[in-house]
């Protein structure tokens, strides 16, 4: 047979401890005072004798005496035995106070658990807004309170990255699916369509196929970050730059690379995704930057931090755009840009950038004016760094 459910909560558990040391206690207390006085005297009963008193031959009456010490020892031993009898009492009253005192306090004790309990059982995984907040001393817990508070605050965080991941995506995906369907109606799938129109429809469903690629091939290298199961090992800033522009550097436009890669800039990371990084900031100087110019891949240390900085001549970004560059799905106006209208792109190449960054404990910036071009940096930890300075809020390079 199963306990009681109230047999098996940590309320009863507690009650039973508190009353039995309260018990424990003050029945050790009234029995050392007992055996005290028992040991510091001689109780023992009075013995009768008995005496008669007599008038003559005739007895009068008949008393019983005893010696003044066996008085004293018969009034010790009174006294011990109504103490033993009021100490059983006064165990008993003690013991059923134990127990309510021990009920009272392990409530007062379970109360903050009652209240983590409550918020727990109120949140849902589609609405992690409520929080424990728990009050009153910095106790331990307070203390699981407030990281149970925290690693909500992480997952609502990240439940909302993941909604707005989803929604992006699916608002991305639909339009090239749109367009193939579109086009299978309206010119494959007509017996009457010229070889013209099904050729200028295989085209179109060729550029939206590799469009929904390019977009689920970015959407695996972010899900592949967010595991956190790359092996990261030592890995030299200046042989990713050079490796990444000489795979990334793709272009018929006459754009020219640059290298200013100082050696021996080593740190501890993921080779793969630090050479992806830097070939999404390539890609995105080549498709942005005019015919002819120059884009500029450059590497350096300050302090404790390494920095990687991949500059075009491009036509800049707007001061107010500069914050959100690196945020999933933006894109920014659609007018900026000469070759914008080559390639839509998928708008997760910058946001990957800076998850593969902040993976590796960096930090991503970017600066840029008007018509002059833009600098991307990535500053990232040194492998002997010595201090836990932030990086600088200024660009490097040039």
């Amino acid at each position: 047979m199963r306990r009681p459910e109230l047999f098996r909560s940590i309320r009863f558990r507690l009650t039973v401890i508190y009353s039995a040391l309260l018990f424990g206690l003050a029945g050790t207390a009234l029995a050392i005072t007992y055996f005290a006085v028992a040991a510091t005297t001689d109780p023992q009963p009075i013995t009768e004798q008995t005496a008669f008193r007599k008038q003559g031959r005739v007895i009068v009456d008949r008393v019983t005496v005893a010696e003044v010490s066996e008085i004293e020892a018969a009034i010790t031993f009174n006294t011990l035995q109504t103490l033993r009898n009021y100490s059983l009492i006064a165990l008993g009253g003690l013991f059923v106070s134990s127990l309510g005192i021990g009920w009272v306090l392990s409530g007062r004790v379970l109360r903050p658990v009652g209240a983590i309990a409550r918020t727990a059982r109120e949140i849902q995984a589609t609405d992690l807004s409520r929080r424990i907040e728990l009050s009153g001393p910095r106790d331990e817990l307070r203390d699981l309170a407030d990281t149970i508070d925290s690693m909500l605050d992480r997952l609502d965080e990240a439940f909302q990255q993941q909604r707005q991941l989803i929604d992006d995506a699916s608002h991305e995906l639909r339009s090239p699916l749109a367009i193939i369907r579109t086009t299978l109606d309206a010119s494959l799938t007509p017996v009457e369509a010229t070889p013209e129109e099904r050729e200028r429809a295989v085209a179109v469903v060729d550029r939206a196929t590799a469009r929904m690629s390019r977009l689920v091939e970015d959407l695996l290298a972010t899900a592949r970050r967010d595991t956190h199961g790359l092996s990261d090992a030592d890995v030299e800033l200046t042989a990713i730059a050079r490796e990444a522009g000489e795979e990334s550097f793709i272009t018929d436009r006459g754009l020219k690379l640059r290298y200013e890669l100082p050696a021996e800039l080593h740190l501890i990371g993921d080779a793969d995704g630090l050479r992806r990084a830097v070939g999404n900031l390539l890609s995105n100087a080549v498709r942005l930057a005019p015919g002819s110019s120059t884009v500029t891949v450059a590497t350096g240390r300050q302090g404790s931090w390494l920095w990687l900085a991949v500059a075009d001549q491009g036509p800049g970004i707007a001061p107010e755009d500069l914050p959100r560059v690196f945020d999933r799905f933006w894109r920014g106006r659609q007018s900026a840009g000469p070759a914008r209208s080559q390639q839509r792109r998928t708008g997760l190449g910058l946001a990957i950038v800076r998850q593969i960054v902040e993976s590796h404990g960096g930090q991503v910036a970017a600066f840029s004016t008007l018509g002059e071009g833009s600098t991307f940096v990535l500053w990232l930890p040194a492998a002997n760094r010595a201090d836990e300075q932030p990086p600088p809020a200024t660009s490097p390079w040039p």
